[in-house]
């Protein structure tokens, strides 16, 4: 019998070292480094049952593929982000804050009577899921479920189960025995991944991890854990709220830039069709100042949303800058260009951000609204609550061009907008309607559009 070492793996990158260091040499990331038993092999391994004896190369060429691999899951917005569908040998990993819904949004693929599942929980008996299928309305008549975290027995049941898809929640939980250290540490998340992994790739089960995040809103694990699979997915959203925005990080089968949009119900995760209706309230009509709409394009979808700005005198010596659903080093850059390239100061007010929704925006098209919210709410001037506004904000004042300019215009169309201030970037194909397209270059030259 070997004997025990120790080592020391940093949870962020996975690099090893023999003795503790407070820096990762790998990732400069600071009190990362863990202490580990390890014994027999020490990285991920590979069982020879499934490595096989003599692998043959294949050509290109002589490889044959159906005409559709994707399997459709009976979710339109899960379908949406993943490209199509589900593509048969893959890998998923689910990330996203406890209590934001992963595991309910995966329970409810059982509901569909043309996929055999097989649900792996470690966190929860199978009773327990049983109550939490009851009260989503699942019969999950070709659903198995098994309560397990022993990795071999796990693989034991996807091979005996031959499910179409397997969804293991969560892979922190799952741990293998050739391995000494605990389950959730990084030795174990990579060994479980790797192995989990070449079954996907060999038997064409699709696998799908639920991944626990870390408080700064990364996957708990290390990053490699990241690389292996082929679709990351985030599931976004406050707690507070019942909107839950479903993103798509990584996907080698299809677009990273597609997102899908759920509610939050008490039977479950329900796909949002229509994103522009339930994100604008129904009493948008009301003149308040620091409020208005912006046209937003997650994807090859646009939808409307409601930004705020609330900018008062600060009551301390220094100023506060806070924001919700938008980034706050982005709000300081908009003070910064509306004082040097405006004339408007807010060095003595404190200001306030808030995307509304609990939705978190990262599209460069929302600054053009959030610049107007901000100088209505300093001026205390609302701004009409029938126009809308979709452009990036640069440096020297200049409102730059976007994406999709098109498919923008016909949403605030569609939704009876009477005006739209876009860039100006040249000729648009605008079809003729009720609603006014008004091109713009500077920021300066807005304000006096919009305020007089």
């Amino acid at each position: 019998m070997s004997k025990a070492k120790t080592r020391y793996i940093c949870s962020n990158c996975g690099a090893t070292a023999s003795g503790w260091m407070g820096k990762c040499p790998e990732c400069n990331s600071w009190d990362t480094m863990t202490e580990e038993v390890i014994s027999g092999k020490s990285g991920p391994g590979v069982s020879k049952e499934m490595a096989g004896d003599k692998p043959i190369p294949t050509l290109l060429s002589e490889i044959s593929m159906e005409t559709d691999m994707r399997v459709q899951v009976g979710d339109p917005e899960l379908e949406r982000v993943l490209g199509g569908g589900v593509v048969p040998g893959s890998v998923i990993l689910m990330a996203g804050e406890p209590g934001a819904g992963k595991s309910t949004l995966l329970l409810q693929m059982a509901a569909n009577p043309g996929l055999r599942m097989l649900y792996i929980s470690g966190e929860e008996s199978a009773t327990q899921i049983k109550m939490r299928a009851h009260r989503l309305g699942i019969k999950g008549e070709h659903c198995h479920i098994l309560a397990e975290t022993d990795l071999t027995r796990v693989i034991d049941a996807i091979m005996n189960i031959q499910a179409g898809i397997v969804i293991i929640d969560s892979i922190q939980t799952i741990y293998s025995p050739d391995l000494e250290s605990v389950p959730g540490s990084v030795s174990q998340i990579r060994e479980c991944s790797y192995r989990l992994q070449q079954l996907s790739k060999q038997t064409g089960i699709t696998i799908i991890l639920v991944g626990h995040i870390t408080k700064e809103g990364d996957i708990a694990g290390p990053k490699l854990m990241e690389h292996i699979v082929d679709v990351v997915l985030h599931l976004e959203g406050d707690r507070q709220y019942n909107f839950r925005l479903l993103r798509c990080v990584k996907n080698r089968f299809g677009s990273t830039r597609e997102i899908g949009i759920y509610e939050m119900k008490g039977m479950g995760l329900v796909p949002v069709e229509n994103p522009s209706e339930w994100l604008i309230p129904a009493d948008h009509n009301h003149r308040a100042s620091g409020s208005c709409i912006s046209l937003v394009c997650e994807g090859f979808r646009p939808f409307l949303i409601e930004t705020q700005a609330l900018v008062s005198t600060a009551v301390y010596g220094t100023a506060q800058r806070s924001t919700s659903g938008y980034d706050v080093r982005r709000l300081h850059l908009m003070l910064a260009v509306l004082e040097k390239r405006c004339g408007f100061f807010f060095g003595n007010q404190d200001v306030f951000l808030n995307v509304a929704g609990g939705l978190k925006v990262t599209e460069p098209a929302i600054d053009l609204a959030l610049a107007v919210a901000l100088v209505s709410s300093l001026q205390d001037i609302p701004v009409p609550r029938d126009i809308c506004f979709a452009g990036e904000v640069g440096l020297s004042g200049e409102i730059r061009p976007v994406q999709q300019l098109d498919k923008r215009i016909a949403e605030a169309t569609r939704l009876g907008y009477k005006k739209i201030y876009i860039p100006a970037s040249g000729q648009l194909d605008i079809p003729k309607s009720n609603t006014t397209v008004v091109q713009v270059k500077l920021l300066r030259d807005l304000f006096e559009l919009v305020f007089g």
